[in-house]
């Protein structure tokens, strides 16, 4: 009879059994967690939108000519990127109110083909943009922060559109098999806010973009949580086993976790070489 040799225990497998055998340990993963956010609100600049700009910083130029503005004062994030990260963070709530919360199927392909239009438009608009600050480029239009806003708040609803159904079949063990975006209709409805939602940071008033601003840096959380939570379940082998919020909120306290981290070390990096919270020296 052949003998085979014990099976050999991978050293992050003996980790996690360990954690797991210590019944406070979602607790000592929750005071981590407040920690980590509690020193980037002390490092951060003060005010709600200066933690908002800090979250920002770690992800947009913050150019001044490129950006809205809050009166004198700029937006955490700039046009481009104010219509990307809120488009993101409004289609994954309208997803969730559609009761798609937990889909993990995309759109079909006809859906899917419509949504690439709009991140050709975006880098279409963006490498526009990017040869206008060469004089000497050409380029095909003038840019402007309206097209900039527009075509960044149809690509951030494409993107949650796709985005939210990838985390998901990482995540449930029995998720939904409705597709995401299901029909027509479903696709005019989730893309009808958006005109409205562009129009709103348009007029620029205060009482309405200010909490506009904040979303739009939750888009950027959102997104960085979601990847960083997909990625601790493939490494800690764990994919498809969340049942319930319950079980899922440590890996998901865990990709929050990792946000901040990744935010935290490029902020620190950036101001270290530029000595300002404000954007890039450029213009145009």
């Amino acid at each position: 009879m052949a003998i085979h040799p014990p099976e050999s225990v991978s050293p992050i497998k003996v980790f996690l059994q360990r954690i797991r055998a210590f019944p406070g340990w979602r607790w000592l993963l929750l005071a981590a967690l407040f920690l980590i956010i509690l020193f980037g609100l002390a490092a951060s600049p003060p005010g709600l939108l200066g933690k908002a700009d800090a979250i920002g910083y770690a992800v947009c130029h913050r150019i001044d000519l490129r950006s809205l503005h809050l009166g004198d004062r700029q937006l955490p994030l700039c046009a481009r990127c104010t219509g990307t990260f809120l488009g993101t963070i409004v289609g994954a709530v309208l997803l969730v109110c559609f009761g798609r919360g937990r889909s993990a199927v995309w759109p079909s392909r006809w859906i899917l083909a419509v949504l690439g239009l709009t991140v050709v438009a975006w880098g279409l608009d963006g490498a526009n943009s990017y040869l206008s600050l060469f004089p000497r480029f050409p380029h095909l239009y003038p840019p402007q922060n309206w097209m900039r806003l527009t075509t960044g708040t149809f690509m951030g609803m494409s993107m949650a559109a796709v985005f939210l159904p990838a985390v998901n079949q990482s995540l449930w063990k029995t998720p939904s098999p409705v597709p995401v975006i299901q029909n027509l209709r479903e696709f005019i409805l989730y893309f009808l806010p958006a005109p409205l939602l562009i129009g709103l940071v348009l007029l620029e008033n205060p009482i309405i973009l200010y909490p506009l601003a904040v979303l739009s840096t939750m888009g950027i959380l959102f997104l960085l949580t979601g990847a960083y939570s997909a990625l601790l379940l493939v490494v800690f082998r764990r994919e498809g086993l969340s049942e319930t919020w319950r079980d899922a909120w440590p890996v998901v306290a865990g990709g929050l976790a990792l946000a901040f981290l990744q935010i935290y070390i490029i902020d620190a990096v950036r101001y270290h070489l530029t000595h300002t919270w404000g954007g890039f020296p450029l213009g145009g």
